[in-house]
């Protein structure tokens, strides 16, 4: 764990970090697609910058020296962190959908001042959600080795609070989005359908919204699931630990997995955003040219790109389609 976490911190970090200066400093218009972009990109950056404590922790064998405050900042921050992943997923997917189905109407039922609130929102709900994570983290000393030990809820013996928390959770914060993003990508993708398309854009854009549906469902589903089995095994055999074992090594597993979505969002920006897209490819041209094979006279263009190209900082909204 501790090793796979230092390669998310060092590939995802940078990636994280060159999108926000981009947010910030080199996309003109914002839609509502950025601002919601911008928003994920920001969990994506504050789990990143908690990950050194879980590291440390780990490479220190399982011996937890910063504290109970600490400790329970960071199991809210990771718990917390899935959810604000998952529900800025789920309004990307909104924003398609009305984007697409209700061109027309999509300002007004989502305009800017919509759009900001319901960022609000996202963030209060997905903290109120992980308030409970502090109640059952606790500070305990192993009798055989002497070692202070950061409890993780979910590896909690005692299941009594786990068990339902986990399960609300499960329901709010992951099945309703599931079905939530089903719905609009599906409905994306048939509105797609129906629209003439002679330079294959409408396919490229529903064939992103396929890859995201089922991105989202790969890294979330398994996670769900095997969170959910491990506390179960402990409710079903209480007093067998090693009962415990496969379901224990699955959901690490699948912790591991899961941070592979702090390199992912990234790339997911460039595909739901034309703009930031366009960014991203001349920035990095930039700074890595023989990583993209791009020419010197490509070279040259995207440097004066980026020397002429002023932030707009009233933020105003423009629909975006591709």
């Amino acid at each position: 764990m501790p090793a796979f976490f230092l390669a998310m911190l060092v590939l995802g970090l940078p990636l994280n970090l060159l999108s926000l200066w981009l947010f910030f400093h080199r996309l003109r218009r914002w839609t509502r697609s950025t601002v919601f972009l911008f928003n994920l990109t920001l969990a994506d950056t504050s789990w990143l910058l908690a990950l050194p404590f879980l590291i440390n922790y780990h490479l220190e064998h399982l011996h937890w020296t910063l504290g109970w405050p600490l400790c329970t900042g960071v199991r809210m921050l990771y718990h917390n962190y899935f959810y604000l992943s998952i529900f800025f997923f789920t309004c990307i997917s909104l924003d398609r959908y009305l984007a697409i189905v209700h061109p027309l109407r999509s300002l007004l039922l989502l305009g800017r001042r919509q759009t900001y609130l319901l960022c609000v929102a996202v963030w209060v709900v997905a903290l109120v959600l992980s308030i409970p994570v502090a109640s059952m983290t606790l500070i305990q000393t192993c009798p055989g080795s002497n070692r202070t030990v950061c409890t993780l809820y979910i590896l909690l013996s005692e299941t009594g609070e786990s068990l339902p928390y986990s399960l609300v959770c499960s329901v709010i914060g992951f099945l309703l989005p599931l079905l939530s993003i089903c719905y609009c990508g599906l409905r994306s993708v048939s509105g797609l359908r129906r629209r003439p398309d002679p330079h294959n854009k409408q396919r490229r854009l529903r064939r992103a919204l396929s890859a995201a549906l089922v991105l989202f469902a790969l890294f979330y589903l398994p996670y769900h699931l095997s969170r959910n089995a491990t506390i179960v095994m402990r409710t079903l055999y209480p007093d067998s630990p090693a009962s415990w074992l496969h379901a224990d090594m699955v959901f690490s597993m699948e912790m591991c997995f899961c941070s592979l979505i702090t390199c992912v969002n990234p790339l997911l920006s460039c595909v739901m955003g034309r703009q930031f897209r366009e960014e991203f490819h001349a920035t990095f041209a930039v700074i890595c040219p023989r990583c993209t094979g791009t020419s010197k006279r490509a070279r040259v263009t995207a440097r004066q790109r980026m020397s002429t190209v002023t932030p707009v900082t009233n933020f105003g909204f423009v629909r975006e389609i591709t």
